[in-house]
């Protein structure tokens, strides 16, 4: 397949997989107008996600230079921590050592401290002072001072981005500002099972979603296509069921080391993992790995095709047990190798398991998550099977209404919001994206933002949603650069869809959205320059 990607002028800037700077030099080379612009520090209102209250003071910039100290609060690891990823993301392009020390004074620098926060922050809010001193930030805890981080990330000039020294100088525009997130689960998926992506890629993919003050990862590591976590119990699942992906290849899986440096990477960037192994449909690689998942004893053939809903474990009287007890390791081994709350039990698309057998298999496999210590999160379809108040079902639905969501909010449960039509970061973006599919409908940039979670279900009301989960499924996907193409400018939106309170129009983020592509450009991010974004 051939791509062709686009940059913020429109213009062709990268074939195939990998962005080529030599055919296309508009990826570098900047009038002096452009320059100028890299170097013009943010107003506080600009930033991606939109911040509860801001107050500028035009006239309180501050500057950071050669010697600049990153303070942090004095006997806080975590915050030290911090200070140390802030230096990580600021010593490329400016250059300066950028050291970090405990706080002893709060005078001077940029300071990272864990007390006087405004409670309205919350677990992961945080306050920003700037003048012409210091940078000031306050939270509560470490992801509110790394959400800080991200905010003065954007603050800064677009040059900041840049993987070598550039030309300061590196001002931030002065004021207050008070922020704090509208959900507490605000997320994005990765399938790695269609297509099987290696450590490095899931890593950058979990920096996009820092970027943006995501906090949850869901990770897709099981399907028809391919099995993608080694699982001691039954060693086959990786290493034959992993062994393929959609159009053949050589497939792979994550050993436990990977997955839990997997894990650490993204915890110390406040993104909590949440595994998901679907079941029991979406299951052919399981079956072709664990004979006796099947009615027959039988091991199934591979499979790298598209199509869904043709796979089961087998539930008759004589497998049940064998399929319980499949699950209940399973789980357990995944439960010990993560240490956020939630496990993921899929269970949509099942149309091979018949009405009675599915329900049978989820009211047996539902309380194995809890016996491992962590909470449910399923597709909602497992709605069918009466699932306790403390699981979360998933609704990726493409209409607002729905009975058995509806009916599971006014039970106690809170819903995890992907409408298909709305969030899915797979689908295509107009009729002639190379990329993707089409089945919930097209999503251009202004789609992804133009829904409220908090109001988007019918009889639904705002307490009763858990957050905002944008999947992003693999079929058509095989490389970093179609993951960034799919996920960029929407990514944005619906980070923002998850954080902000603030009650903003298109109009208005579309404006601000294009102020992220020079910063995405001078990154090395692919993305699609959507005509609907006033780019710079």
């Amino acid at each position: 397949m051939f791509l062709t990607f686009f940059s913020s002028a429109g213009t062709a800037a990268c074939s195939g997989a990998d962005i080529d700077t030599e055919d296309n030099p508009d990826i570098t080379d900047s009038t002096s107008d452009e320059l100028q612009l890299e170097a013009a520090p943010v107003a506080l209102d600009k930033v991606i996600p939109a911040p509860v209250s801001v107050q500028s003071s035009a006239s309180q910039t501050h500057t950071i230079t050669q010697s600049t100290v990153i303070y942090t609060e004095a006997n806080s690891a975590e915050a030290a921590r911090v200070g140390e990823y802030l230096g990580t993301l600021l010593r490329p392009a400016t250059g300066y050592p950028l050291p970090v020390r405990p706080a002893s004074s709060v005078s001077s620098g940029i300071v990272l401290l864990l007390t006087g926060a405004n409670p309205k922050v919350g677990a992961s809010g945080y306050e920003l002072d700037v003048d012409p001193s210091r940078i000031l930030v306050r939270a509560n805890t470490g992801a509110g001072l790394f959400a800080a981080v991200q905010t003065l990330r954007q603050l800064l000039p677009v040059t900041i981005e840049g993987s070598s020294t550039q030309t300061g100088p590196w001002q931030v525009a002065g004021g207050h500002v008070l922020d704090y997130p509208k959900f507490g689960y605000r997320g994005a998926m990765l399938d790695v099972a269609r297509h099987f992506f290696p450590e490095g890629t899931v890593k950058r993919y979990i920096d996009h979603l820092a970027r943006y003050k995501l906090n949850y990862l869901h990770l897709h590591l099981s399907d028809d296509q391919g099995w993608r976590i080694q699982i001691d119990a039954y060693p086959r699942l990786a290493t034959y069921g992993g062994s393929t992906q959609v159009g053949g290849g050589p497939g792979g899986y994550y050993t436990k080391a990977v997955y839990t440096d997997i894990v650490d990477y993204a915890a110390a960037r406040y993104i909590t993992i949440v595994p998901e192994i679907d079941m029991p449909g979406h299951t052919n690689a399981a079956l072709a790995s664990v004979a006796e998942l099947n009615c027959d004893n039988k091991a199934k053939p591979l499979y790298t095709g598209t199509d869904v809903g043709f796979s089961t474990f087998c539930m008759d009287a004589q497998h049940r047990d064998v399929v319980v007890k499949f699950v209940g390791d399973v789980v357990r081994e995944l439960a010990a190798l993560t240490p956020g709350p939630y496990i993921h039990l899929g269970g949509d698309e099942a149309s091979s398991t018949s009405e009675p057998d599915y329900l049978a298999f989820e009211q047996r496999v539902m309380p194995l998550v809890a016996q491992a210590g962590k909470k449910l999160i399923g597709w909602h379809e497992i709605l069918k099977a009466n699932p306790e108040t403390s699981a979360i079902p998933q609704y990726w639905g493409t209409t607002p209404t729905d009975s058995s969501v509806q009916a599971a909010a006014k039970r106690g449960l809170k819903i995890l919001l992907s409408p298909a039509n709305k969030a899915y970061l797979d689908m295509k973006y107009n009729r002639n994206t190379p990329l993707g599919q089409d089945w919930a409908g097209l999503i251009e940039a202004r789609d992804a933002y133009n829904w409220n979670p908090a109001s988007y279900l019918t009889g639904v009301s705002s307490s009763s949603v858990a957050g905002i989960e944008a999947p992003l499924w693999t079929e058509t996907l095989t490389t970093l650069a179609h993951i960034e193409y799919m996920i960029f400018p929407r990514l944005p939106a619906l980070a923002e869809r998850g954080w902000a309170s603030a009650n903003q129009t298109w109009d208005q983020f579309k404006q601000r959205l294009a102020a992220q592509g020079p910063r995405w450009k001078k990154a090395n991010i692919t993305y699609y320059a959507s005509p609907q974004v006033p780019w710079p």
